[in-house]
């Protein structure tokens, strides 16, 4: 199992816009000095100058955190990896393209809980998924020559969904659905002609975790020769006067009993129940605040410095964060950085 880092920021983390010369540009500017002799010869104001005309302001992203962890399966495009997106950032397009991929590369997601910044590119997903007649063979093999809204509109009788293996798989604890569908519903139940369109038409659902009837359900991923439990975890997120949050991150626990745990947002040690779970795993991820002014739905950096045991701090990868944390070297497992990539079991 491979686990990338697509972004590692705050929920309102912004990036930064700064100056830069494209390289063709430059090289042709020296190459222009040094042919006239005046390389060494020419004043710095007049480089300078020169810079500036030819520069142009650029945006560093800083991408909210989100994660993509393949499985060395067959995906929905009939070979390996099986690619699942950990949570969909505030905006998928950019941080899956700085890595070479894009919607039609994915081949689920889970989703934790409904803040912008954990559901932001479900939409971008979904309807480029669903209007992508080659999302998958098996997509293109139920669509036929038919465009997918004529598809979904001439077979009024029955209003068919496209089948699971042509449309991504959803991954969702049963109490995050609710809210889920209420926020990006509002975007994605409008197919022209089509009177009934909900998350079913778009993605393959599979319900995680506790159930109504009391049943726990996990889902197993095959990776090579071995296989990869998936589980959510309840963390407290977020508690107001009248409202709460939880926010269902994941346990993955290989056949050999290496656990990986990725709670996503959490205060810290909230519920205090949660210390078993990071007892019990031998990498964590997780998020870390470092403004100067800690909301309190987040474990801030001075809490995982001073209150969290050190067996577990040396666990620890920590993301999340608006800047990069400030910690003694050595006192965590290590700080993500965006495209930063793990590889499990160790």
């Amino acid at each position: 199992m491979k686990i990338t880092a697509l972004g590692v920021g705050g929920a309102f983390a912004t990036g930064t816009y700064e100056q830069a010369v494209p390289v063709e540009q430059a090289l042709e500017l020296i190459l222009r000095l040094r042919s006239s002799e005046r390389l060494e010869e020419a004043p710095e104001d007049e480089i300078r100058e020169r810079i500036d005309e030819i520069s142009k302001r650029v945006y560093i992203p800083k991408w909210h955190s989100n994660f993509l962890i393949e499985f060395d399966m067959i995906g929905k495009r009939g070979k390996p990896p099986y690619r699942l997106l950990l949570d969909a950032g505030g905006d998928l397009r950019h941080s899956l393209k700085n890595i070479g991929l894009a919607a039609a590369d994915i081949d689920g997601i889970y989703i934790s809980h409904p803040h912008n910044d954990h559901i932001g590119g479900m939409e971008y997903i979904g309807l480029t998924t669903l209007f992508n007649p080659f999302y998958t063979k098996a997509k293109k093999d139920w669509l036929g020559d038919q465009f997918i809204a004529h598809k979904l509109f001439l077979e009024h009788e029955d209003w068919p969904f496209p089948p699971p293996s042509a449309k991504p798989d959803l991954f969702v604890h049963r109490k995050v659905l609710g809210p889920l569908r209420r926020s990006i519903g509002p975007g994605l139940d409008t197919v022209q002609g089509v009177p009934e369109v909900d998350i079913d038409t778009y993605f393959n659902l599979n319900l995680i975790g506790k159930q109504e009837n009391g049943e726990t359900k996990t889902y197993t991923f095959r990776d090579g020769d071995g296989e990869w439990r998936i589980k959510p975890i309840f963390a407290m997120h977020v508690i107001s006067s009248s409202e709460e949050m939880a926010s269902y991150g994941i346990s993955l626990e290989h056949n050999s009993g290496y656990n990986v745990l990725m709670p996503t947002d959490t205060q810290h040690m909230m519920p205090p129940q949660l210390e078993s779970h990071y007892q019990r795993a031998q990498r964590i991820y997780m998020d870390c605040e470092t403004s100067e002014f800690p909301s309190g739905v987040h474990p801030h950096i001075s809490d995982l410095k001073n209150r969290m045991s050190p067996d577990i701090q040396k666990k620890c990868l920590l993301y999340h964060y608006d800047e990069y944390p400030n910690a003694p070297e050595g006192m965590f497992y290590g700080v993500l950085r965006p495209g930063d990539v793990h590889t499990y079991p160790e």
